[in-house]
């Protein structure tokens, strides 16, 4: 759905006009030392939970710039307002959010920024992320004095902890940080696309996603007598094996979803069949009517392997998470500022949600907002998000900077 121009007035675009154009001549000015930042951060990446120096960090950078910020009591995480024109603490906020938090997999790049924490790696472009909305703040505390009273907003830049497990966004919703918040921007950098596009999709933008654990439940014995056990190691075999073959032909062909095992663990010796197997994986849709006929199926083949085996398989439903919804100011701020940065040849209109998800849909229940795509790659095809050598063209940080800026500032001008 293209942008309704209508609710961005001529007048108001014209006056921010002249904004845009000092926040692209900050950004020509501070690149090369925002980049640096980034892989500060991308050499020393901590795991979802763990962010205390990342939030240290972050939170001093803001009170530089003269954003009062705060660290949550959990220890991670850091929240500050940015009071622009006559804006005071009630005053409604537009919130910039940014995830902080690195994964548990090894860094198998080799440069020179690369991990210095075995183990940990910055494999998802939150360190990115982090640069970007870092810089939104320190430009808009700078074109604060440029605006002067023509603007009245206060702004919120949430650094959210925990992304990758799902808790952080609903840490920073119990903690009350989305109180008074009337929208809310998202990025994430996008692999698939080269560094000078960025990906704009209207309504649902990431699945729905479930992590479904299971546990089966038998007895256990030797192997060669396994005529004596119920074998949870067969049945967990099979239970993969139906549920990949018949999950897919339980549901309108043209419904996406994926069901993907991705744990498996049982057992301590090879003559040794274990009583009991723990299994884990995930269920991603994209319709609600689809995911609860998969739910149901999921079940029904538990319940008839168990009978059929004689082991106990228990299934539970683990952190739902719903879909991104991307609203339709949001996103015509958001598709209006890319079309300034990048042109409109190298807006990309997104023509299906990712089957990715992102706990940036937990806000999306509390106010509107949008995210978008970052392009980030230097070539196409380019390694994915999660892969041991992902990396970004870094070209992608002034990108994203300019662009949502400009975003937060069109909200900002009474929209």
């Amino acid at each position: 759905m293209p942008p309704n121009d209508s609710i961005f007035s001529a007048e108001n675009q014209a006056k921010l006009a002249s904004c845009a154009e000092f926040v692209d001549q900050l950004v020509a000015e501070r690149e090369s030392r925002w980049t640096e930042f980034r892989r500060d951060r991308h050499r020393h990446p901590e795991a979802s939970g763990e962010e205390n120096q990342t939030s240290r960090i972050i939170c001093e950078r803001l009170n530089e710039f003269g954003i009062p910020a705060t660290i949550p009591a959990r220890g991670v995480g850091v929240v500050g307002d940015l009071l622009i024109g006559e804006a005071t603490a009630e005053t409604p906020a537009i919130a910039i959010r940014a995830d902080i938090d690195a994964l548990r997999m090894p860094d198998n790049k080799t440069v020179e920024y690369a991990s210095c924490h075995p183990g940990i790696a910055h494999a998802c472009g939150h360190d990115v992320h982090t640069t970007i909305v870092l810089s939104v703040a320190e430009v808009l505390s700078d074109v604060k004095k440029h605006l002067g009273s023509e603007v009245s907003s206060r702004i919120r830049f949430i650094f959210q902890a925990a992304e990758e497990t799902c808790d952080g966004a609903n840490w920073m919703i119990e903690d009350g940080y989305l109180q008074n918040v009337k929208s809310i921007l998202g990025i994430h950098v996008e692999p698939n696309l080269l560094a000078n596009q960025i990906g704009i999709r209207y309504g649902v933008m990431t699945a729905q996603v479930d992590l479904l654990d299971f546990t089966i439940s038998g007895t256990g014995g030797h192997t060669a007598r396994p005529h004596t056990t119920t074998d949870p190691i067969h049945t967990a075999s099979l239970l993969v094996t139906n549920l990949y073959q018949m999950l897919p032909r339980s549901v309108d062909v043209r419904d996406a979803s994926v069901f993907t095992i991705g744990q498996i663990h049982g057992g301590s010796a090879a003559n040794v069949i274990p009583g009991q197997v723990n299994m884990s994986g995930t269920l991603r849709t994209i319709d609600s009517d689809s995911r609860e006929q998969l739910l149901g199926k999921i079940q029904s083949v538990c319940e008839h392997l168990a009978e059929l085996t004689g082991n106990e398989i228990c299934l539970n439903l683990l952190q739902p998470l719903g879909s991104v919804r991307n609203a339709h100011k949001e996103t015509s701020a958001f598709e209006s500022s890319a079309r300034q940065v990048v042109g409109s040849d190298n807006v990309v209109i997104v023509d299906r949600p990712s089957m990715g998800g992102e706990d940036f849909a937990m806000y999306l229940d509390h106010c509107p907002g949008a995210q978008i795509r970052l392009g980030c790659a230097k070539s196409i095809p380019w390694p994915h998000l999660h892969s041991t050598v992902f990396d970004v063209d870094e070209r992608v940080i002034a990108m994203g900077v300019r662009t949502v800026a400009r975003a937060a500032l069109l909200l900002s001008s009474g929209h």
